[in-house]
């Protein structure tokens, strides 16, 4: 009775520390008990840290933590023989840290095992893009807007997504016009003149262009700003889906410091091997301790991600085997911003030509 009651009070002072640390505190905790092979206290720490991340006082450490928890999740599940679960979490790290290696005097076979079965399984589902969601088989599955719900566009126009077609002249053009009346004839002329198959009912390139407009804004909404109007939008507007996508964080080391805790060692633990190894053989050691692969990205606010066009998907006036688009996300610059680079820029340029030369684009699609 009275160990039954110790254990109950001991528990729920163990409770009230882990609420009571701070998320860095949680994680530096988290990794001690990896150290001690601790692993299954160790997730329930990863487990509070988790929780904890989602209070409102920490959304500068909630997406910053996501690799981090899955790194260590994965290495504890692995440890403890749930191979299957950890593979699942080392997925989700090496999407942050596809080159990362683990030294095998630091951790378990099994870890070393279930991180590289993650990163074969990785492989497979990039080799079949439908099966790992890709954009381009999320655009094939997207349904197409009833051309009878088209919604009526007044003196916004020329400043809507459309604007990624028109020449500086037809947006003058279209400006200088006063009244609803001459507007309307204006945007009808404009798709009539642009019209693939006049000879069909449907206007092909206007209904793929709206296509293309509702997915974008259907998946690269930012903030405020509708998803067909961002960076993002106006390539896939202008190109349709990329062959693929590929996404990684700006690391601590290459553009900001990383918030408190967020190290995978301590200076103390840094110190602490300086001081126990023979000085001959610490410099390799401090190196991994002290270098890039310590560092923790600060995914909250910090991406790149670029989607890659090969060249059966590039119109004909591209004079490129691939073009690669660059959006970096950075806190003070932006979300999703373009890097203006002269190949992704006349690849657009080729594009929009492509799309308004009636013959072209029709033969393009057939």
């Amino acid at each position: 009775m009275r160990r039954s009651a110790a254990v109950s009070l001991g528990s729920a002072l163990l409770s009230l520390t882990l609420a009571a640390s701070t998320p860095p505190e949680l994680f530096q905790r988290a990794k001690t008990q990896f150290r001690l092979r601790s692993y299954a206290a160790a997730l329930t720490t990863l487990d509070q840290l988790s929780r904890d991340s989602q209070d409102p006082g920490n959304a500068a450490y909630r997406t910053a933590l996501g690799p981090s928890l899955a790194f260590y999740r994965g290495a504890c599940l692995a440890a403890l023989g749930r191979m299957e679960e950890a593979r699942s979490e080392f997925e989700v790290y090496l999407v942050f840290q596809p080159s990362a290696v683990l030294d095998p005097a630091i951790y378990p076979k099994s870890v070393i095992q279930a991180l590289a079965d993650a990163r074969r399984g990785l492989a497979r589902k990039r080799e079949t893009p439908e099966a790992s969601g890709s954009v381009a088989a999320a655009y094939r599955a997207f349904a197409r807007p009833d051309p009878a719900k088209r919604e009526n566009l007044g003196e916004d126009w020329a400043a809507g997504p459309v604007r990624f077609l028109l020449s500086a002249d037809e947006k003058r053009d279209f400006q200088r016009l006063s009244d609803p009346l001459s507007r309307s004839e204006y945007i009808a002329n404009f798709w009539k003149s642009h019209d693939p198959r006049p000879e069909t009912f449907e206007n092909e390139l206007r209904e793929e262009f709206e296509k293309r407009v509702a997915f974008a804004d259907a998946h690269f909404g930012q903030d405020e700003v509708r998803g067909a109007l961002t960076d993002r939008g106006m390539v896939f507007l202008l190109l349709g889906a990329p062959t693929y996508i590929g996404r990684r964080p700006i690391t601590t080391g290459e553009d900001t410091s990383d918030p408190a805790g967020m190290s995978r060692f301590t200076r103390n633990d840094v110190v602490t091997a300086q001081a126990g190894l023979d000085p001959r053989a610490s410099g390799p050691v401090v190196d991994r301790m002290t270098g890039p692969t310590n560092k923790l990205p600060d995914a909250a606010v910090n991406w790149r991600e670029f989607w890659h066009y090969r060249r059966e998907v590039l119109p004909k006036g591209v004079p490129y085997q691939q073009v690669d688009f660059e959006f970096i996300t950075r806190r003070g610059y932006g979300k999703n911003v373009l890097q203006r680079e002269d190949a992704p820029l006349s690849a657009l340029e080729a594009a929009r030509k492509a799309l308004l030369d009636r013959s072209a684009w029709w033969q393009a699609t057939r």
